[in-house]
């Protein structure tokens, strides 16, 4: 890496680099810009079609199966060569769009929606593995960063590609545009990626196996939000729950490890640093209901309220702008001040929101926004001080290990964080009595309990204050 300054964006971008560049951002952007679309058009979705019980499992299901593709990735990558394992990947992705865009009924959807996931998964995870076999060593921090800001593209385009179609009484036509730009991405890849082959894989089928607990039990999870019935909610938690606890021993005896070692004690580093990740991750599962809260307590249009819910990435992204640079000790405090920020500001909206007030002319409109903004911009304000430090905490010769389940670990913590959303907001009043009222109750209870999350992870975060580079 000696050669690293010696890169620049204009050498990124021109000629067979930009294309190519487009092509690994394409697959983000195409995964990502679904997702905000998804979102945004869901509340126009179940008001066509139906399946208000199933409101979480949209995600749910997209999310668990997007793990997996991402987990395959690296395999898929070695058996069948960079340009074959994208073509396959956006495959499944047009298959899975064209049958949402088509779905007569919502567990039509769900299938579909699976099918799109483990698409989009798969593109996530060759988008970023496929880096190293593309570009040199050089351009890789650039190429890494504008790939991953893709994220960002798709926080401003994807409400606006679900808000106007969805305003149209159109919701269909949103997956449907989505379809030319896999279209064109395809296009990219077949004339610019050379179907170069990873290094032989070191997941095996033991690690693959933990993804799959993992993801078993998210669904476990999300089967109990059927049920209006605390038992049966209470019993799905807990199935869930012994799961993972069958994964993590199975991990902490494992030779091939999923996550590494130290992850499963929250008195160590590493376990304070991944509990302080999953938790405002957790945390972030309330925008799949926001437009839908916004909309029926608030009458908002659903381009407007796609845009309020996308101000919580929005402040992600400019909170770890904000922090990205900041000192160890300044990155102390955030690591507790970040998180707090976002718990009181979920904890602000549990109030704001239910607040049918807030939309009949008063003064306090700012008081949401605020709001929603600040639930991003405390997870950003800590997440770049909690990633760097799991590289500084991982055991030696277990880094890669530590970099990649970051990623597991997110979407994990997302999908459940869905799946607890879809149970809460059940059992509050969200499907039975539904509408007006039953927004409020499941509003307030999922904002109030959500806010506990970040707030925990502020108050497990010693070991992870205490990190030093080198110690």
């Amino acid at each position: 890496m000696t050669h690293t300054q010696e890169a620049s964006w204009s050498e990124l971008l021109s000629g067979r680099n930009g294309l190519r560049s487009l092509a690994l951002a394409g697959g983000v952007a195409v995964h990502a810009i679904n997702v905000y679309v998804a979102t945004t058009i869901l509340p126009s979705v179940v008001e066509d079609i139906g399946g208000l019980e199933y409101y979480a499992w949209n995600t749910t299901l997209f999310v668990v199966a997007s793990i997996l593709g991402s987990a395959l990735s690296p395999q898929v990558l070695e058996k069948w060569g960079l340009r074959h394992s994208f073509l396959m990947s956006l495959l499944f992705f047009a298959i899975g769009t064209t049958l949402c865009a088509a779905a007569p009924s919502m567990l039509f959807l769900l299938f579909a929606r699976t099918i799109q996931g483990l698409g989009g998964g798969l593109l996530l995870g060759l988008s970023y593995s496929s880096i190293r076999l593309v570009f040199e060593e050089r351009l890789w921090p650039r190429v890494m960063a504008l790939v991953s800001s893709m994220w960002g593209v798709a926080t401003l385009s994807g409400p606006a590609i679900g808000g106007v179609f969805a305003q149209m009484g159109q919701w269909r036509l949103a997956f449907w545009s989505v379809l030319p730009c896999a279209a064109l991405l395809a296009v990219l890849v077949w004339t610019q990626l050379r179907d170069a082959r990873a290094p032989e894989s070191r997941q095996s089928g033991s690690t693959l196996g933990k993804v799959l607990l993992l993801t078993a039990s998210v669904l476990v999870m999300s089967a109990g939000s059927l049920s209006t019935s605390w038992v049966i909610n209470l019993a799905g938690v807990a199935g869930g729950a012994a799961l993972v606890y069958g994964m993590a021993r199975s991990d902490r005896q494992s030779t091939s490890r999923l996550f590494p070692q130290g992850t499963y004690s929250i008195r160590t580093a590493l376990g304070s640093l991944y509990a302080g990740i999953g938790l405002v991750s957790v945390a972030v599962a309330t925008e799949i209901f926001i437009p839908y809260f916004l909309q029926i307590i608030h009458h908002m249009s659903p381009l407007k309220a796609g845009y309020l819910t996308a101000l919580m990435s929005g402040g992600w992204t400019l909170g770890s702008i904000a922090s990205s640079s900041r000192g160890l000790e300044t990155g102390d405090r955030l690591i507790i001040v970040g998180p707090v920020l976002s718990g009181l500001s979920l904890a602000a909206l549990g109030v704001l929101i239910p607040w049918v007030g807030l939309s009949e002319g008063t003064d306090y409109s700012w008081a949401l926004y605020l709001a929603l903004l600040g639930v991003g911009v405390g997870i950003g304000l800590a997440w770049p001080h909690l990633l760097t430090r799991v590289f500084h905490s991982a055991p030696k010769g277990q880094e890669n290990i530590a970099s990649a389940a970051i990623t597991t670990l997110q979407l994990y913590t997302m999908a459940l964080g869905a799946a607890l959303a879809g149970i809460i907001t059940t059992a509050t009043g969200f499907v039975d009595p539904g509408g007006m009222q039953g927004a409020r109750q499941s509003a307030q209870a999922l904002l109030w309990l959500f806010a506990l999350a970040p707030l925990l992870a502020a108050f497990l975060s010693g070991p992870a204050r205490r990190v030093r580079p080198g110690a």
